[in-house]
């Protein structure tokens, strides 16, 4: 830890920088830290967080929403619709909730937010010349229908016998802890996808579109291209091959597709009358999209700093990407 954190060079560089360097999940320190573990999985599920917001979700929908089964065994309008629905009224609420009181009402102003820089407008580098409308269509347009079709499979798949499904009165331990599990493995998918697309012609055809948000906004989290996202949510596949209910699935779509609006919103934390109600920003995730070539990954697993590429947040940081993005374009 830099022992002038605070005031190094890179806290110039930003209207806000969380006070201390970017700590990553504790389960794979060693020595163990049982403690720090324990503090770190209570501080994700039991406060309001991007985690918690989108299971809290998936229970509704599962609960009151999604078809049963047996109509899913026949492709039919109906029940696919109602996926579609499921995907996108979620999606439009968190996302257009969010960027109303964060960027159209400005309900908390500046505070907490990383970048000083407003989102952009009248800029030709985007679809309609317009960043937020740019990630609406390919939010609401490319990933809610490559993430529906994929879904609509994997149900179709269930309700035929094609794959097992469980229930919770069959298998409770396993049920809950492949619950537990699916935010792990979509951080597992997600770096090794996420790699792949900065391969210098995916990006550049592909994952470039993702990339013109600089600045990042609510929007912005799964504003993909049509290929990026057919290779982003085979994540969802992974359900065909481990014994799932469709409340796995659910839940796997809603994180999945939630989540990233929480780490792209821009500001660290929800405030209201000058409390802070709820983690909200990533400032792991905005740095990758400040620097591109760190971060690849999340939090979660510390596949960065296995591999070389973790940016904590410092001007060190900043100094060992830039050296790590010269020697990949130098090669």
């Amino acid at each position: 830890m830099p022992h002038d954190f605070a005031d190094d060079a890179e806290a110039e560089r930003w209207h806000y920088r969380p006070p201390h360097p970017i700590t990553l999940n504790p389960l794979f320190a060693w020595p163990p830290k049982p403690t720090a573990v324990l503090r770190w999985y209570r501080d994700a599920w039991l406060m309001i967080t991007a985690l918690t917001v989108p299971f809290g979700i998936a229970l509704l929908i599962w609960a009151f929403v999604l078809p049963p089964l047996e109509q899913m065994q026949t492709f039919h309008w109906r029940w696919v619709g109602t996926v579609w629905l499921m995907n996108v009224i979620p999606q439009t609420l968190v996302a257009g909730g969010l960027h109303w009181w964060l960027y159209m009402r400005k309900g908390q102003g500046m505070r907490k937010k990383f970048d000083k820089r407003d989102l952009t407008r009248k800029n030709g580098s985007f679809t309609f010349n317009n960043q937020v409308l740019d990630n609406i269509w390919w939010t609401l347009g490319s990933a809610m229908t490559v993430a529906t079709v994929y879904q609509c499979l994997i149900y179709w798949a269930m309700a035929t016998g094609k794959v097992p499904v469980i229930t919770f009165a069959e298998r409770p331990v396993f049920f809950v802890i492949w619950l537990a599990l699916i935010p792990m493995w979509s951080s597992l998918h997600f770096y090794w996808v996420h790699r792949l697309e900065h391969h210098p012609r995916l990006y550049k055809h592909v994952h470039a579109v993702h990339h013109r948000n600089v600045n990042v906004g609510p929007w912005s989290g799964i504003s993909n291209h049509w290929f990026e996202n057919m290779l982003y949510f085979t994540t969802y596949f992974v359900h065909l091959i481990v014994p799932s209910n469709p409340l796995h699935l659910v839940f796997h779509a809603s994180f999945q597709q939630i989540s990233p609006v929480f780490s792209h919103c821009g500001f660290e934390k929800l405030v209201a009358k000058d409390a802070e109600v709820a983690k909200s920003g990533d400032f792991f995730h905005q740095l990758h999209h400040r620097y591109f070539e760190c971060n690849y990954g999340t939090s979660e697993i510390p596949f960065d700093r296995w591999f070389g590429t973790f940016h904590d947040g410092s001007a060190e940081g900043t100094t060992r990407t830039r050296a790590h993005k010269k020697q990949m374009y130098t090669r």
